[in-house]
């Protein structure tokens, strides 16, 4: 059934992309008098068509997602009759060419705008950015961060919960050369600003940034007590009740669920002794906690929940929309500033700074897919957004195959007053060709990689 959910999810959204990256050159090219004979979303076997007469545009819907195209007459691409010659693509101006070619990713990037203007206008809700313990050996810790700060800005932009602040973040390092300014508000309301300092070393590596970086949510002190006792669980055979207070296992007292928690975790298959207080009497009981498997990890499970207090979860949650003219503003910059960061990434990964780890293929897109509709519209709006950012700035590239390769034989033609030749065109296409496979065959590989990780 995941399987199905993360299919489904990214069929969707690679679907979506797709449709709108190739109507961006569709509806320019029909804007500029150019014919259209096939708009196809996916390769391969065709599983769906429709055509109104054989003069208009047919529509297909190709067995393999992975991409599309539109088909237009093009003296390059074989023979054009002398009544389609005015429509045909290489007939117009060097400006209609340059537009059909660019609205593409245009409409990817138009589209993002669009999907983060929706988020910002729907609101999210989330916990509020305040930071938890910082261990003294980590890079927050050299920054000066204190436990119980809230964040309010990462590179001066205004963030409100705790997911929102790391993906702002994520992306600042990316562009980080001597540091990024956090803003944050201490416990008596100062504003105070930290430097957060990421070495290249670690910045290039998901895994030692994530192992260094040291800034976790602030989790408060919650009383064990318990919540919550699932039917045939470990704990409900041992006869724990909701309501009961777990004063101290084998000895060693609690005050902190998570605390217990971890204690049971560590000890699958071992019996406890377990001293509970239940309405005002003392009880001990024997409890062993079931072996599961987690994360490839034994870990001990007795299926019971917490009590958390009255008005903690709102405490610490958040609630956070725009306007539509302030959202439509944040949009623009979101959109913005996640390009030049994965235009960064992406000229970091090209001459060897950056690690490779940080490429993603279809394999990790489908996974990110299905696990953002299962947090709700508004991730899945906002990894929409990511994607299709991504997807504008990669065709921009002046990578022959790409759509900007396309745009830099065009301006190699405004400036010297004539079409490259076509006999360079193909050779240049043939190399785009092998690197963008390549890089496709790399991204696989990393995705199969991060599979048996």
């Amino acid at each position: 059934m995941d399987t199905l959910h993360t299919l489904f999810y990214f069929m969707v959204a690679i679907g979506l992309l797709v449709a709108i990256h190739e109507f961006g050159h569709f509806w320019v090219a029909r804007k500029t008098g150019v014919k259209v004979l096939r708009f196809s979303i996916g390769f391969g076997k065709v599983i769906w068509k429709y055509q109104r007469d054989s003069a208009s545009t047919e529509y297909v819907l190709s067995l393999i997602p992975l991409g599309g195209y539109v088909k237009m007459v093009d003296e390059r691409e074989g023979d054009v009759s002398s009544e389609d010659l005015p429509y045909a693509f290489t007939q117009k101006s060097l400006w209609a060419r340059t537009a059909i070619v660019a609205a593409g990713p245009v409409f990817n990037l138009m589209l993002a705008v669009i999907l983060y203007w929706v988020v910002f206008m729907l609101g999210e809700t989330g916990m509020r950015p305040i930071v938890g313990t910082v261990e003294p050996s980590t890079l927050a810790a050299q920054a000066g961060f204190v436990e119980g700060e809230e964040i309010v800005a990462v590179n001066n932009i205004t963030t409100v919960t705790w997911r929102d602040t790391m993906e702002t973040l994520l992306a600042a390092i990316v562009d980080a050369e001597e540091g990024v300014p956090v803003e944050v508000k201490t416990e008596d309301g100062a504003l105070l600003t930290h430097i957060l300092v990421i070495p290249l070393a670690v910045s290039q590596n998901p895994e030692r940034l994530f192992k260094e970086l040291g800034l976790k949510a602030w989790q408060p002190v919650i009383p064990p007590v318990v919540g919550k006792v699932i039917e045939n669980s470990a704990a409900a055979k041992a006869g724990l009740q909701v309501g009961d207070l777990i004063l101290s296992a084998d000895g060693i007292e609690y005050s902190d669920w998570i605390a217990w928690v971890k204690y049971v975790q560590s000890h699958a298959g071992k019996m406890l002794t377990v001293q509970i207080e239940r309405d005002g009497q003392f009880i001990a009981i024997q409890l062993t906690p079931d072996s599961v498997i987690e994360n490839e990890q034994i870990i001990g499970k007795i299926g019971v929940g917490v009590q958390v207090p009255e008005g903690l979860r709102e405490s610490l949650m958040v609630e956070h929309s725009l306007a539509p003219i302030d959202a439509l503003a944040a949009a623009f910059e979101r959109t913005w500033y996640y390009s030049g960061a994965t235009l960064k990434m992406m000229g970091q990964m090209f001459v060897g700074k950056a690690s490779v780890e940080n490429l993603s293929g279809p394999i990790s897109i489908a996974q990110y897919a299905g696990k953002s509709a299962e947090m709700g519209l508004v991730s899945f709006l906002k990894f929409l957004a990511i994607v299709s950012v991504s997807l504008g700035v990669l065709n921009l590239l002046p990578i022959p195959v790409l759509d900007g390769g396309h745009l830099l034989m065009f301006a190699i033609e405004a400036i010297k007053g004539s079409p490259v030749a076509e006999n360079i065109q193909i050779v240049f296409q043939q190399i785009g060709m092998t690197a963008l496979l390549a890089l496709m065959a790399l991204a696989m590989f990393v995705d199969i990689g991060r599979l048996f990780q």
